[in-house]
């Protein structure tokens, strides 16, 4: 065959990087805050702001995207993932997860007239039934993953609290792993987590409800953490903090431990970041904290390869293998000696395909 020889002297090849954590249609909220992104801008300037996302993710040598939550902006992931499919743009893979699924009166954005129709960040439902609907719809519609939040700031001063009962995110489990679907839970509390845990879901989003029990139930059910640390940091820093200079914030703090947590107890750690909280292209700030608040380079580089692909049931991708899909990045250096050799990307290759 005329296959055509690159030199890649001094550089890394790595399997295309997997991104286990993003919203697409989301910019950072120190450009412009949550509530005004889902409430002000219109679908076709978050579609073009998603357009542009989805190539700086592709060429920063993320090859794949799980994104978790169009957050208002419906359906859109669904079409953008078509535009990249047939190459009317440039974009990674993507698993979408479409509008994801929040209890009633638990999300945002929120207003105290209660007359007003205000368009909502996600798909509200409730019961089994209204639970069954909403994951067959949204399945229908094109989700290749359930996204439910088991808690939300919505307790009675702000602070998180539960939502869904153990029994909802039951049959949400079951609706959606009846159809082959994967299911990801957002969870920021302790109960939130438990019921998640015991109903069986794949990963988990944030975790900072974790306990050193909730971790080792965990990691015998096979249920995968994504951390997102980098989402913590960012916010932290848009609120004024100064990393390296100011005192690490009680929120940066707890994420150290919750991490340190779970990875005593053998959890398997999906790289994602919650990327669009901080810019997208920047995707590989949530590996270099992996590695500052304790994970070894090694394993961070396969976090962010094999390990997701293998949480998010993709069958030929993650490893630089015969037989897998060419998705491939080549770096400057060597990241598993220092890991932010990752943000050093020469060249990316999207199923055998030249893309940077």
């Amino acid at each position: 065959a005329s296959a055509e020889i690159i030199d890649l002297k001094g550089m890394t090849l790595l399997p295309g990087l997997i991104e286990g954590h993003s919203h697409l249609f989301l910019h950072p909220y120190n450009e412009t805050p949550w509530n005004d992104q889902v409430l002000t801008e219109s679908r076709a300037e978050r579609t073009a702001r998603a357009a542009e996302h989805a190539e700086a993710t592709l060429l920063a040598g993320f090859t794949t995207v799980r994104d978790l939550g169009t957050e208002g902006a419906g359906y859109d992931d669904v079409g953008l993932k078509a535009a990249i499919e047939k190459g009317a743009i440039a974009g990674p893979r993507m698993l979408v997860a479409t509008r994801a699924i929040v209890a009633t009166g638990s999300y945002g954005p929120k207003s105290t007239v209660t007359e007003a129709i205000i368009p909502k960040g996600a798909e509200e439902a409730d019961g089994l039934e209204g639970i069954t609907h909403a994951v067959r719809s949204q399945i229908g519609f094109g989700a290749d993953v359930i996204k439910l939040y088991a808690d939300y700031r919505w307790g009675a001063n702000g602070e998180a609290e539960p939502t869904f009962t153990e029994a909802e995110l039951q049959k949400a489990v079951e609706v959606a792993h009846s159809s082959g679907r994967i299911v990801a839970v957002h969870s920021g509390t302790t109960e939130g987590l438990r019921r998640a845990i015991a109903a069986g879901v794949n990963t988990i989003e944030h975790g900072d409800g974790g306990t050193p029990e909730l971790f080792k139930l965990m990691k015998a059910k096979g249920i995968a953490l994504c951390p997102t640390l980098a989402a913590t940091e960012s916010i932290a820093s848009y609120r004024g903090w100064k990393k390296g200079i100011d005192p690490e914030t009680a929120g940066i703090k707890h994420k150290h431990q919750i991490f340190t947590e779970a990875l005593q107890a053998g959890v398997t750690i999906c790289m994602g970041g919650d990327v669009g909280v901080f810019t997208h292209g920047e995707n590989a700030k949530e590996m270099l904290l992996m590695a500052e608040y304790g994970m070894k380079p090694i394993d961070v580089l396969r976090s962010a390869t094999s390990v997701n692909a293998t949480i998010f049931k993709l069958q030929n991708l993650g490893l630089v293998k015969a037989g897998f899909l060419a998705d491939l990045v080549a770096v400057e250096g060597n990241p598993v000696n220092e890991i932010k050799a990752v943000k050093e990307v020469r060249m990316v290759w999207k199923d055998g395909k030249r893309v940077r």
